[in-house]
C-alpha cells in the first residue's frame, strides 16, 4: 500500500465499528499512534473468529504478524466511533496481506490505513503451513481485491 494513494471506504468489503475510549487518547488529544495498529489487529481478528476460521484457543494454525505499516492523514479521537475496513491483497501459500482503513463515522476517505502481513503457522513448532488451512482460505475469499495495475 503506497502512502501516496489514499483508498477509499468503497474499496473495503468488510468493517467493523469501533468506539474509540478515554484511554485511546493520549497527552496531545488524539488516539496515540500505537491504537491504530489495536483497531487493525481487532477488525483481522473478529473477522477470522466470526468466519469460523480462526480458533484462537485450540486452533492448530494460528496467524503470526512478520509486517505492519500504518499512514496517518488525520488525527482521531475520543469521543468518536471508527469504522474499520477490511480487505486482503495478497492471498499466498501460508501468509496473508490484510489491509485496513480506519474511517470516521460515514467519512469517504480514511483518517488512517496501513497493513498487516500474517504468516500461517503451526501452533506447536511456529513453523509456517504448507498451505493456509482451507477455512481461512474460504472466509478470505470475499475480501480479495484485483492488484493495482502497473
Amino acid at each position: 500500500m503506497n502512502r501516496s494513494v489514499v483508498i477509499p471506504r468503497a474499496a473495503y468489503p468488510h468493517f467493523l465499528p469501533i468506539t474509540t475510549r478515554w484511554m485511546d487518547n493520549d497527552v496531545y488529544g488524539h488516539v496515540n499512534n500505537v491504537v491504530y495498529y489495536s483497531y487493525f489487529d481487532t477488525v483481522v481478528n473478529e473477522y477470522l473468529i466470526r468466519a469460523g476460521a480462526l480458533d484462537i484457543e485450540h486452533g492448530e494454525t494460528i496467524g503470526l504478524v512478520v509486517e505492519t505499516q500504518c499512514s496517518y492523514f488525520e488525527p482521531l479521537a475520543f469521543p468518536e466511533r471508527v469504522d474499520a475496513g477490511l480487505r486482503v491483497a495478497r492471498l499466498g501459500t501460508s501468509s496473508v496481506r490484510y489491509e485496513v482503513g480506519l474511517f470516521r463515522e460515514d467519512a469517504v476517505q480514511p483518517a488512517a490505513q496501513g497493513h498487516f502481513v500474517h504468516v500461517y503457522v503451526d501452533r506447536a513448532t511456529r513453523r509456517p503451513v504448507a498451505a493456509l488451512p482451507d477455512a481461512l482460505r474460504a472466509a478470505l475469499a470475499p475480501l480479495v481485491v484485483a492488484p493495482p495495475s502497473p
